[in-house]
C-alpha cells in the first residue's frame, strides 16, 4: 500500500470499524454492570459484542459504506488481537501447574478436539463449525473459537453459532456445576481443577469456582490457564490440517516455506509468547497486552455479528446445542475420573 494510498484506506474502513467499536463499548459497559451486581460478568464483553452485532444486523441493515470495516474489524483485527495475545502468554507457567495436570489438561484437550469433531459431523454440522465447537469447548472457549476460525477459513455464520449459542449454554453450566461439591463431597481444590478443566470460558471459570471458595478460584485459574497454553500449538495444528492446496511441487522447490502451512497470525503469536517466556516483554506490559487483545477480539466479534444474519443461524441451532451438551457432559465426567484417578485434589 503507498503512502499516498492509505489515508484513502481509512476513509473506506473507518465507518464499519466505528460502528463495530461502538458496539464494543456498550458490550463493556454491560459487563460493568454485570461485575457490579454480580462480582464477576457471567457473558464476557465479546459474547456480548457479538450478540449485539447480531441484534443490530437482525434489526437494520447496515449501508453498503460500512461493509469493508465491518469485514477489516471482523479479519485484519482479529488477527492482530491472536499476535498480541501472544504476548500475555508465559509458556514456564505449564511447568510450574505441576505434571499431573498438564497431563490432565492434555488428555482433556485432545479427548475433546477428537469427540467434538466427531460428533458434530455425526450431527450433520460442517466439518469446520464442528472443529470450532470442539476447539471452543476443548481449549479457552470464545477467544479459541476466534483464534481458529481465520486458521480454518470458517464463515461468519459458522463462527456466530460457535460462539453465540455455547457461551449462552455455558451460563447454565456455571449455575449448575457448584453443586457438584455438596452432592459428592468432593474438597474444593478437587472442584476448582474439575472446573478448570471443563468450563467453556475463563469469565465462567471465575464465576464457577470463586462462589465455592477462594481455593477454588484459584486452583481453577491455574489449571485454565494451562488449557488456554494449548491454543498455541492447536491453532498451528488446524491451520496445518486445513490448509490450501499448494498444486504440484516441481523439482527444485521443495524448500519448506513455514508460511504456506501457518498463517502470519500463528507465527506471530508463537513469537509473542516465546518473547514473554524468555522475559523480554516485562511483566509490566502484560495487563496492557491483555487489555488489548480483548479490546481488538470484541471489536472483532461485533464487525463477525454485523455481517451475519441471524436468522440463518437457527438452522443450526438446536444441533450446536446438542453437540455441546453431550461434550459439557462428557468434560466434567471425564475431569471428575481424571481427578479421582490422578489423585490431584
Amino acid at each position: 500500500m503507498t503512502p499516498s494510498s492509505l489515508p484513502t484506506r481509512i476513509q473506506i474502513l473507518a465507518p464499519g470499524i466505528i460502528l463495530a467499536a461502538i458496539i464494543t463499548l456498550i458490550s463493556l459497559g454491560i459487563a460493568r454492570v454485570e461485575e457490579a451486581f454480580l462480582d464477576h460478568a457471567i457473558l464476557e464483553p465479546l459474547v456480548l459484542a457479538l450478540i449485539i452485532g447480531l441484534a443490530v444486523r437482525a434489526l437494520w441493515t447496515p449501508p453498503a459504506s460500512m461493509e469493508p470495516g465491518i469485514g477489516f474489524a471482523g479479519k485484519q483485527l482479529l488477527e492482530f488481537a491472536i499476535v498480541v495475545l501472544g504476548l500475555t502468554l508465559n509458556l514456564s507457567d505449564i511447568v510450574d501447574a505441576g505434571l499431573k495436570i498438564v497431563i490432565a489438561v492434555l488428555l482433556l484437550v485432545s479427548l475433546t478436539l477428537i469427540v467434538g469433531t466427531a460428533l458434530g459431523r455425526a450431527m450433520g454440522l460442517g466439518t469446520r463449525l464442528a472443529v470450532l465447537i470442539a476447539v471452543g469447548n476443548a481449549v479457552c472457549g470464545n477467544s479459541a473459537i476466534a483464534a481458529v476460525a481465520p486458521a480454518i477459513r470458517a464463515k461468519k455464520l459458522e463462527v456466530a453459532s460457535a460462539i453465540a449459542l455455547t457461551a449462552v449454554f455455558g451460563v447454565g453450566v456455571v449455575l449448575l456445576l457448584p453443586l457438584l461439591v455438596p452432592l459428592t463431597g468432593i474438597s474444593d481444590e478437587r472442584y476448582g481443577v474439575i472446573a478448570g478443566l471443563s468450563v467453556y470460558a475463563v469469565p465462567q471459570v471465575l464465576a464457577a469456582t470463586f462462589t465455592v471458595s477462594a481455593q477454588s478460584g484459584q486452583i481453577g485459574s491455574l489449571v485454565k490457564l494451562t488449557r488456554v497454553m494449548m491454543l498455541g500449538p492447536v491453532v498451528a495444528l488446524m491451520a496445518i490440517l486445513f490448509r490450501e492446496p499448494g498444486g504440484d511441487v516441481t523439482e527444485g522447490q521443495r524448500s519448506f516455506k513455514l508460511g504456506k502451512f501457518l498463517p502470519w497470525f500463528v507465527i506471530g503469536f508463537a513469537i509473542c509468547a516465546a518473547l514473554r517466556t524468555a522475559g523480554a516483554i516485562p511483566q509490566a506490559w502484560v495487563p496492557a497486552a491483555t487489555d488489548i487483545s480483548r479490546f481488538l477480539t470484541a471489536v472483532a466479534m461485533a464487525g463477525l455479528g454485523l455481517g451475519v444474519d441471524i436468522r440463518s443461524v437457527h438452522e443450526t441451532g438446536p444441533k450446536v446445542l446438542v453437540v455441546v451438551l453431550i461434550l459439557t457432559v462428557m468434560l466434567v465426567s471425564t475431569a471428575f475420573l481424571v481427578t479421582g484417578v490422578l489423585g490431584i485434589g
